[in-house]
């Protein structure tokens, strides 16, 4: 028998929280998968900027949507390879361990509205990367089930696309900056960092309003990049929030988070984005987006502020009209959990979340203050606000 969602979800999920093992995929065949938003939903929603909207369907992690100059929104993320039967069987797939559905493939999505997407189908992937093309011995006694492809960044400058993405281990050097010979998302490519790109966890890149391009990673490091980006200019440096909180084995922590580093630049006030689990303890409580602002890219950056609940791993993007919204994606070891009454439910004792499975966008509300600084925050009710579980006092 099926179980009709959401209502029945809380229960389960108190079930399951107590019966999963940390960690393990997670069986959906009982369940329907939620269908996105209506179009009249999202086209209501776009307008009014103040809920989170459910875009898309399908398996995907760290969704990644940028607006490009060809007025098309690009979408990207962590996804299964093409085809795997498994992104249906079980929906749930943590994405770690033995069982992890991630694949090789970079699949791509383009849409005018937010609504309507477009396949544009695998326009890179491991084989086409780096260490295949140029070190194929990175790769030759590792079968291709075991290659990943995690968190791919699509960014368009210079009048060509530039993709990033990071790959764990036993492949930790297929980490890839692969930039295209024209105007058009497709291969060959070329690898202007080389060995430079080697294991480099979650990279993202940052173009700043003078064309400067730096490239950060491991939550989070950054650097600047040389002209023709085969080399860095200076060392790497850390980008840390001031002041300190205390970490479960009571030493101070001053890093944002453990992983996906983003870096936007609003008015001339740089915003450093990480991710952490509310607990600073892996897989446990709320994946969540944090923030810092700063003059100067390299800082010193103000204290870590609290951007969204259930927004970790997720991408700040603006609208054609200006408007701020970030991606979130389910990331738990329990189905979904029921909306009422979430802001004050405690969710410490395992990996949970509101987001299904598929591609959630959540306004957010960004201001500048009297002071000159930014106030960014999730507007949706449901993210809005740190929970019971939330280490930091925000």
């Amino acid at each position: 028998m099926k179980l009709m969602l959401p209502k029945l979800f809380g229960f389960v999920s108190s079930i399951l929280v107590l019966t999963q093992n940390l960690g393990q995929p997670l069986s959906g065949q009982e369940y329907e998968l939620r269908k996105c938003d209506s179009e009249e939903t999202i086209v209501q929603g776009l307008k009014s900027h103040d809920r989170a909207l459910f875009i898309k369907t399908g398996w995907i992690r760290d969704p990644y949507i940028v607006l490009a100059p060809d007025d098309w929104f690009y979408l990207t993320g962590t996804t299964p390879n093409p085809g795997d039967p498994r992104e249906s069987a079980d929906p749930f797939n943590t994405g770690l361990g033995d069982q992890s559905i991630v694949g090789y493939f970079m699949q791509v999505w383009r849409s005018r509205d937010l609504i309507h997407w477009e396949s544009l189908g695998t326009p890179f992937s491991l084989v086409d990367g780096y260490w295949a093309q140029v070190k194929p011995e990175a790769f030759a006694t590792l079968d291709r089930s075991d290659w990943h492809l995690w968190a791919p960044e699509l960014h368009f400058f210079r009048n060509k696309w530039h993709v990033v993405h990071t790959t764990p281990s036993p492949v930790r050097r297929g980490s890839n900056l692969a930039v295209t010979h024209s105007d058009k998302l497709q291969g060959p490519y070329s690898f202007p960092l080389g060995e430079l790109s080697a294991g480099r966890h979650d990279p993202s890149l940052f173009v700043d309003s003078d064309g400067t391009v730096y490239l950060l990673w491991q939550n989070t490091l950054v650097v600047r990049l040389s002209e023709d980006l085969t080399t860095f200019v200076g060392e790497p440096m850390r980008i840390d929030p001031s002041g300190s909180r205390p970490g479960p084995d009571g030493e101070p922590i001053s890093r944002i988070g453990h992983e996906g580093a983003t870096l936007r630049k609003i008015g001339e006030t740089y915003v450093h984005f990480g991710t952490a689990w509310s607990t600073d303890l892996g897989r446990k409580g709320s994946y969540n987006l944090y923030y810092c602002t700063s003059k100067d890219i390299f800082g010193p950056y103000s204290e870590r502020r609290f951007a969204g609940r259930f927004l970790g791993h997720g991408t700040p993007f603006q609208d054609r009209d200006g408007k701020w919204w970030c991606t979130a994606f389910f990331n738990g070891n329990v189905p979904p959990l029921e909306l009422s009454g979430i802001e004050d439910r405690d969710l410490r004792d395992d990996a949970q979340t509101i987001n299904h499975q598929g591609v959630t966008i959540v306004p957010l509300d960004v201001r500048q203050l009297d002071d000159g600084d930014l106030w960014i925050r999730a507007k949706d009710p449901n993210y809005a606000q740190p929970g019971p579980d939330e280490v930091q006092q925000f």
